[in-house]
């Protein structure tokens, strides 16, 4: 987001907490070192799933919905809409509140992985950012999404 253009989209705030998601669920060794330690300032699982769907109601319509207001395109929504599905049956599977290992060791979690990197990928990418750097914390997230 160090690229990203920030008044770019017209909802770039609630597509900044969209790719930090994405970004987290899509790197295994974040989630190796971050998720399953508990280190502070990054949030669990939950949380990273909280930011994908809150303000964006990705849990209950397509990211269609959202073309031209938080996504460029059809590509990107569709992606993001495989990727929303796939941590979403896990976490209706696991529940809410369970620990990170749940998740990270759910035998479907590998896809998931999968999806949210291609989506991960595809909006960096747009952005100008590098798909590859490191997730960024949740303290840099919200200076990210204060700063106009």
């Amino acid at each position: 987001m160090g690229g990203m253009p920030l008044n770019d989209m017209p909802w770039w705030r609630w597509r900044s907490n969209v790719r930090s998601a994405l970004h987290m669920i899509s790197d295994p060794v974040f989630q190796q070192e971050v998720w399953r330690t508990g280190r502070q300032g990054y949030g669990d699982v939950t949380d990273a799933v909280y930011r994908l769907v809150e303000d964006t109601w990705l849990d209950n319509w397509s990211a269609e919905k959202y073309v031209g207001t938080i996504f460029r395109d059809s590509q990107e929504a569709a992606l993001v809409d495989v990727a929303v599905l796939r941590v979403l049956k896990i976490l209706h599977q696991v529940g809410a509140d369970a620990p990170a290992e749940a998740y990270l060791d759910h035998h479907g979690w590998p896809e998931a992985v999968r999806a949210a990197r291609e989506a991960h990928v595809r909006l960096a990418t747009a952005d100008g950012d590098d798909p590859d750097a490191q997730p960024r914390s949740l303290e840099v997230l919200a200076i990210y999404t204060r700063s106009a």
